[in-house]
């Protein structure tokens, strides 16, 4: 009976380990298609939903945030053009593709700066500026940049 539940353990580690890589290898994918970095987009995901694929809420204003990356449901008429709706926002690797679209935007619009990151989550100055130090904030936390002053 352990030998059995044993192996039950190790094949739900290894399906979870086998998922984390294929999530992993979707951030750095979806990055290099989008010319962004992809530990900006880790942050993001970790910020947003603390990496859970299946994370859903709804927002005072009515739109809802799906997926891993909290796509908001504000980009469904754009992202709808091209096939996605909201069940593909649920999608993890896909959402990640769709995150990196939408901050390649961003930098696009703002160059590769904390503005174009705090974009990613607001356009409204205090709240977009507020989000890029929470991002700084969590890859200082993993060691991935210096501490600001």
């Amino acid at each position: 009976m352990n030998r059995r539940l044993v192996s039950i353990a190790l094949l739900t580690a290894g399906a979870w380990l086998a998922s984390d890589n294929a999530r992993a290898d979707c951030f750095d994918e979806a990055a290099k298609y989008q010319q962004v970095n992809p530990l900006i987009l880790r942050a993001i995901a970790w910020q947003e939903s603390r990496n859970r694929p299946d994370a859903r809420n709804k927002n005072a204003n009515g739109s809802t945030d799906y997926g891993l990356m909290q796509i908001n449901s504000i980009h469904l008429p754009v992202l709808s053009r091209y096939g996605i709706g909201r069940d593909t926002l649920m999608e993890p690797c896909k959402n990640v593709y769709i995150a990196a679209w939408h901050l390649r935007q961003k930098m696009n619009r703002y160059g590769n700066t904390w503005q174009a990151v705090g974009a990613y989550h607001s356009e409204t100055p205090s709240l977009r500026d507020k989000y890029a130090k929470q991002i700084a904030g969590i890859l200082t936390q993993w060691k991935l940049l210096s501490p600001q002053p």
